[in-house]
This record gives C-alpha cells, structure tokens and sequence, in this order.
C-alpha cells in the first residue's frame, strides 16, 4: 500500500488522518468496568473459543467458573488457573483494566510510546511502566526473531549509541570515525525487509557480522536488493540474486534501491530523537523489534492494533528476561 489514497475519497488524505485509521480510544477502555475489561481479556486471550477459558496446562475447555473470584478449575486435570496463567502477564499485580489502558496507549505511540510518560498517565511507578512496556515489545518480537525471508528483500544497516562527545576545545579533539576513539558501545541494526511483506530486524556489532546471518535466513532464489557498501559483496556468493543500488549516485535506479529499508530507519531514528531519546545498548533490538511491527502494521486501524498487541502478549509466556527484572538488578548490584 502506499501512503496516498487510502482516505476513502480519492483526495491523496494520509491513512493516519482517515477515520478509517481510528477504531479505539483510550477514553473507551477506561470507561470499562471491572466485569467488562474481564470479558475483553478473556475474549482477547481466547479467541479461538469466543472467550471461553481454556486451560492452559492441559488445553481442556471443560472448566468450572469460580462465582466470587476470576479464577477457573479445569475439570481435567483439576489446576486452577486465571486469564493471565501462563502468559507475559503472568503473577501480574496491575488490574485488569489497567493492562488494556496500558495496551491502548501503547498502540496509539505512532513513534512509540515512552516507559516516563505511560508511567504518567497509569500513575504507577517508573519501573512498572519501563517493565510492562518492553513485555510488550517482547512478545512483538518473538516471532519475528527466527523468520525467514524471501522474494524481493531489502537489507540495510544502521549505527546508534556509543557517543563519544567531542572535547571542549578544538584542538584536543579526536577524529571519533576510527575505532580506537569509540567506546565500544555502538551497536547496528541490521534489517531484511520484504517488499509487500514482512520487517525483520537483528542487531550485530559491525555490519559485515550480519552476513552469516542474511546468508541463514533469506531464503535460496530470493532477489536482495541492497547499497554500495563493501559488508554486502559476501552475499553475492550466497546462492541469491543481488541488485546494488549506489546512494551517491540515485536513490533508486529501476527496481534496486533500498527506500523501503530507509523508511523503517527513519521510524526508528525519529522514535529515537523525539521520543525515547536513548535506546541503545541491551535494549537495541527490542526497540527495533517493536518499530519493525509499527511499520508492517502501519495501514491496520488502531483498534486492530491493539487487539493483535493483547493476543501477542497473551500467547507468549511469562518473559525469562522481564520478569523480576528490578529485582534481580538489584542482587547484582549488592553482590
């Protein structure tokens, strides 16, 4: 799809301007009540079943409903569970209702979302917010980590964190291009982007490390399109068609270029400037994993969205990396 036209009359209006484009507001999960965000949830978690429990230990949808709490009792294998067993919102102490606002504003970030300001508008501490945020782009990445793609595929990279900043006085500056004058931390996205299909983002330490990578998860017969940077010859060898584009000479010449791998850099560099202002380090590639599925959902109305962000969180366990986090920092740092 492209950015024009899809307002519905033929007036070239921008998806995200149309109606079309808004299906939920904040204001309307917030006005839900505790029975009514129930439902959703369960809806949301079991929609294979139209809401009904299915129980997560065994997959039996005989249960029994507990009258005075949410809970239910598999009449299989007599577990109790909770619409949130077993899921990213595992042993979860937020209500229910909470969560859906946290998912809606969360979907309604274009640029993202960031951990200080949801911790605003949920009133709740900074680290509860920083925790539930990165949950969810968790549970956005999952699948996308071991996919592979194929047909026309778009590969580019791109650097972010380790600044060095530059001293005082010119004449005790160093040039910060050579590696000796870095500090190690930068870090490159690497992206493979299929034309009409799917974003799927790594993150290496140089850009030629990604080529072990490409060579594993581009699928044999498929075309890769990519810029004049020497990381990229190796892949000629590689058993897949290569088409070069040289960005100092066009942007696009025919069908080569790399337009729709810049357009995914240039959501993560704003999201970035305006809106998260640090995200590299550890969390580089959740970030990127999350404005990878920003930019493939882009012409999904926001409603659909934030139903398709519920069930991913709602289908992934309970996250290895998130859960204790605050807790585990602080072992390691009295240790």
């Amino acid at each position: 799809m492209h950015a024009t036209g899809v307002g519905g009359k033929g007036d070239g209006q921008h998806f995200l301007l149309s109606a079309a484009a808004r299906r939920l507001s904040v204001a309307q999960v917030a006005r839900l009540d505790d029975e009514e965000a129930f439902k959703l949830f369960c809806g949301i978690r079991w929609c294979a079943t139209e809401g009904d429990p299915v129980c997560p230990h065994c997959g039996c949808i005989a249960v029994y409903k507990h009258a005075k709490r949410k809970i239910f009792t598999c009449k299989a294998c007599v577990r109790q569970f909770s619409v949130t067993s077993g899921t990213m919102f595992h042993a979860r102490k937020m209500p229910i209702r909470d969560l859906l606002v946290a998912i809606a504003i969360f979907t309604n970030g274009a640029k993202g979302h960031s951990a200080l300001h949801l911790a605003r508008d949920l009133c709740c501490q900074y680290k509860t917010a920083f925790v539930l945020a990165h949950k969810l782009r968790e549970a956005l990445g999952a699948e996308t980590e071991t996919r592979h793609a194929m047909g026309e595929v778009e590969i580019d990279g791109a650097y972010f964190g380790g600044y060095v900043k530059p001293a005082n006085w010119k004449v005790d500056r160093v040039d910060r291009r050579f590696t000796k004058n870095q500090n190690g931390k930068r870090r490159v996205v690497v992206i493979m982007r299929e034309r009409g299909g799917r974003t799927l983002p790594f993150v290496v330490r140089h850009e030629v490390d990604s080529i072990p990578t490409l060579q594993d998860r581009i699928k044999p017969g498929s075309t890769v399109h990519a810029d004049e940077a020497r990381s990229w010859d190796a892949l000629t060898y590689a058993g897949l068609g290569l088409m070069r584009i040289n960005h100092q000479e066009a942007y696009s010449d025919g069908d080569a270029c790399t337009n729709q791998a810049e357009s995914f850099f240039s959501r993560i560099r704003r999201a970035e400037i305006g809106m998260h202002h640090h995200i590299a380090g550890p969390y580089l590639a959740d970030y990127a994993h999350e404005m990878a599925w920003r930019e493939d959902a882009r012409r999904i109305d926001n409603g659909q969205q934030f139903l398709l962000i519920g069930l991913a969180a709602l289908v992934s366990p309970p996250s290895k990396r998130w859960k204790g986090y605050w807790q585990r920092a602080k072992r390691n740092e009295s240790a």
